[in-house]
């Protein structure tokens, strides 16, 4: 007579990842691939509006500033209602049947992001554009070539904001299950997932999803010296992007203590390299 296995006694899916769990792979493949397009949808279209807001002088133009720095920290529920609205039947965009589905999740995190990067660009290209004026003035680059040209001189520091405005999209939840629903199989993600693994108490699994994006965090320190990291502002970052009323004290905390282990451990490596 056979006996069905016990719960305790059934292998976590998180040990599954390693063999291709199809459920874990789908779920970050879709988390990955939303956030990438999300993430190059709002540098095409928050990189040119940041560049010409640090070049160009018209009337009206601090107060769009100041819009687009407010428009950084929107509520993500906020973002998800409208574009639920957008997209709803009764919506401008209901006959393209683009609700709950990538697409509209892309398109939440795009009006997420797309702010951060336009602020964040304009700030850098301002900085360089007072620091060049002269020369590029000169030169005859004015209005659309001077920018096109600033924007490639610092794509290295432009890089930094792009990445931001990657962690800001892979950590989105809010705006993501309004518009995505968190279906299975078409509309999950890992933070999606973790919330609901969470509830119904599969825990291994959202460790797993856990410790990915704890995966992908460490990531984008990978490579960096270690001036670099430790002349990172992680916690006014953390501000500006406004994901400090958006996380309890306690995950706070911890996000804290894993960036200031980085820090202590790149701070040893410069040690090092100078006692070398």
């Amino acid at each position: 007579m056979r006996h069905a296995a016990s719960p305790a006694c059934r292998t976590p899916r998180w040990t599954k990842a390693r063999g291709g769990d199809p459920t874990l792979l789908g779920i970050v493949g879709l988390s990955l691939a939303v956030s990438l397009t999300a993430t190059l949808c709002a540098t095409l279209i928050g990189a040119p509006i940041g560049a010409a807001l640090a070049i160009g002088r018209f009337p009206g133009r601090r107060t769009a500033i100041v819009v687009l720095n407010a428009f950084m920290g929107l509520p993500p529920v906020v973002v998800g209602l409208i574009v639920y609205l957008l997209l709803s039947r009764a919506g401008p965009l209901g006959r393209y049947g683009l609700l709950f589905t990538p697409t509209a999740m892309v398109i939440a995190q795009t009006f997420l992001i797309a702010p951060i990067v336009a602020a964040l660009t304009r700030q850098v290209i301002e900085d360089a554009w007072r620091e060049y004026q002269e020369q590029l003035t000169s030169l005859g680059a004015r209005g659309v070539r001077a920018a096109l040209t600033l924007l490639w001189d610092t794509r290295y520091s432009l890089l930094t904001v792009v990445l931001a405005g990657f962690g800001r999209a892979a950590a989105e939840v809010g705006a993501v299950m309004i518009v995505g629903g968190n279906i299975a199989g078409v509309t999950r993600v890992m933070t999606t997932a973790i919330a609901l693994e969470t509830t119904k108490g599969d825990l291994p699994l959202a460790l797993a999803l856990g410790m990915i994006l704890i995966a992908i965090v460490i990531s984008l320190y990978s490579g960096r010296a270690p001036d670099e990291i430790l002349a990172f502002d992680f916690r006014a970052a953390f501000e500006r992007l406004g994901l400090k009323g958006a996380l309890s004290t306690q995950r706070s905390n911890g996000l804290f203590s894993m960036i200031e282990r980085i820090r202590r451990d790149a701070a040893v490596e410069k040690a090092g390299a100078g006692a070398a």
